[in-house]
């Protein structure tokens, strides 16, 4: 499905993620922290400016060359690619769909360098899957937006020097706000412990009378929801993708292994059952990738015109993407561990650590239980019922 060009490209990626990646993945869980350095290398070869016009100064990469490079990151190293997939997916998007010039103008050359790394803060301690229900607020002050409200979750809060925030407005609506981080009243709180992508850098924050200026605002004030459900397309569809990546790894890590370990005087590589294992999880892995590359074919034809809704359209294909690719993940990382056995379980292999961040793809974008209900509620509304 790719072309020639693409598979150069990805090919660099992967050698990127071979050689400043993995050497430094172990060091990097277990120091729970990614190093400034991987972020100055990541913006040296381009990977922050991927989905960045040229005009911009980014690589202005198609949906699916972008796509192939983050699947090499994530094979190398889940957090950094999580860190590059929300810079680059639904921060530049918002920008690019609904951005004045002016905005576009100050901050994606920025973002493009890696001088500015992107946050998308749309969750809150009681708004995860039902972000409607968002406190933080934004109110007009004369010219001025005042917001205040607290986010959760957010991924890349504390090195951010734009965050995207989404607050209610007086328009009885969700607006979305370019806020600096170097904002009066912009503050970064603690720092989550997670069972996986320990070295991503997951923060809470705290706005307090924060004050931004008109311009601040991104396209209409009340229409931040839909601003956020569109660009969370092109981030399941990321997503999709940083879990192929982990999936591929446990494949490799667990057949190399298959070929080194011996039982019984020959290599467990050669047993019946172990092959089963090792086939069920690259169907299962190469299907994720296939959904993904679907779902960036039909992103890549325009938002807005017609390819959102309907269960063949891109919402339910990004929900079926990143359903079926994190499962996999999931599905491959746990088989892994068996293939290992006993080894598998300690942390000096590197498959349990694949398995804790895969369970993190099943969970942030949107959890596999709200994805089934955007796929089956889209289903349901073809066949005719339109309170859904």
């Amino acid at each position: 499905m790719l072309n020639e060009e693409q598979l150069e490209l990805q090919q660099l990626a992967h050698d990127f993620a071979e050689t400043e990646l993995r050497p430094h993945t172990s060091s990097w869980d277990e120091q729970r922290a990614l190093g400034d350095e991987v972020f100055e290398k990541l913006a040296e070869s381009g990977f922050l400016g991927m989905l960045i016009p040229e005009e911009h100064g980014g690589l202005g990469f198609e949906p699916a060359t972008y796509l192939a490079v983050l699947e090499e990151l994530a094979w190398g190293d889940a957090a950094v690619a999580l860190s590059v997939a929300i810079h680059n997916g639904p921060v530049v998007a918002i920008l690019m769909g609904h951005g004045t010039d002016d905005q576009k103008a100050r901050w994606l050359p920025l973002m493009a360098t890696g001088e500015v790394l992107g946050a998308f803060a749309l969750s809150e301690p009681d708004a995860g899957s039902d972000a409607s229900s968002i406190s933080t607020t934004a109110r007009l002050d004369g010219d001025t937006w005042v917001l205040d409200g607290t986010k959760r979750w957010v991924t890349n809060g504390a090195r951010a020097g734009l965050v995207v925030v989404f607050a209610r407005t007086e328009e009885d609506g969700l607006g979305a706000f370019l806020v600096p981080t170097d904002t009066d009243g912009y503050s970064v709180g603690d720092r989550e412990k997670t069972l996986g992508l320990r070295a991503s850098e997951t923060v809470s924050l705290s706005l307090n009378d924060v004050r931004l200026p008109a311009g601040a605002l991104v396209g209409q004030a009340g229409q931040g929801l839909r601003y956020a459900l569109e660009v969370l397309d092109l981030g399941r569809i990321g997503i999709a993708m940083q879990a192929t990546g982990i999936g591929r790894a446990a494949i490799e890590h667990a057949a190399t292994y298959a070929l080194e370990r011996q039982q019984f005087g020959t290599p467990i590589a050669r047993f019946g059952a172990l092959q089963a294992k090792l086939a069920d999880a690259a169907q299962r892995v190469s299907g994720g990738r296939a959904l993904a590359l679907h779902a960036a074919e039909r992103w890549s034809h325009g938002v807005g015109n017609g390819t959102r809704r309907g269960s063949d359209g891109l919402t339910v294909r990004a929900a079926i993407a990143k359903l079926a690719a994190s499962e996999a993940a999931s599905f491959a990382s746990d088989e892994a561990i068996q293939i290992f056995g006993g080894y598998g379980y300690m942390r000096h292999y590197p498959v349990e650590r694949l398995l804790r961040d895969a369970k993190g793809t099943e969970i942030y974008e949107g959890t596999n239980e709200i994805l089934r209900r955007v796929i089956a509620g889209e289903i349901l509304r073809d066949a005719g019922d339109e309170t859904l």
